[in-house]
């Protein structure tokens, strides 16, 4: 729950400074000199650019939460049996150990939305992020295409 409102006042924050700067643009082009118009659709271009990123991200974390919430109800989510520090940081070597079953469970079943859903966590245990958002966008587009 406080993923959700930490991510919902930063979306609210970013869609204030998209306003902000998208109404400097205005003035900027309002001001009717080949110069400032040229810097008034430059800054008008930030704001359009911001603004698809958080909805594409915002679609992304929806997905991913539904199928969470799909296989929270299969029974399939995958168990918290990593091994922590004192100071409760994942210990490195219980990450590598569950990753190995989960990519081995994923390569047996590499149309499996739900191998590739467990595997994403696994990549974010492992704190390697890039790799656990390309394993869950695949998930997602597996999922899409089994329905």
């Amino acid at each position: 729950m406080r993923a959700k409102i930490s991510y919902a006042i930063t979306a609210a924050v970013l869609v204030v400074y998209f306003v902000l700067v998208g109404s400097r643009g205005v003035l900027l082009i309002e001001a009717g000199t080949p110069l400032t118009v040229a810097f008034g659709i430059a800054v008008l271009i930030l704001p359009v650019i911001g603004v698809w990123f958080l909805w594409k991200n915002t679609q992304f974390v929806r997905e991913a939460n539904r199928l969470a919430a799909e296989l929270e109800a299969e029974g399939g989510l995958p168990v918290d049996e990593l091994k922590r520090l004192p100071s409760g940081r994942v210990d490195r070597d219980s990450a590598d150990a569950v990753f190995a079953r989960r990519k081995a469970e994923t390569e047996a079943a590499p149309d499996d939305w739900r191998s590739w859903f467990r595997l994403a966590v696994a990549y974010h245990d492992a704190r390697d992020t890039p790799r656990a958002r390309k394993a869950m966008q695949r998930a997602i587009t597996l999922h899409r295409t089994s329905q």
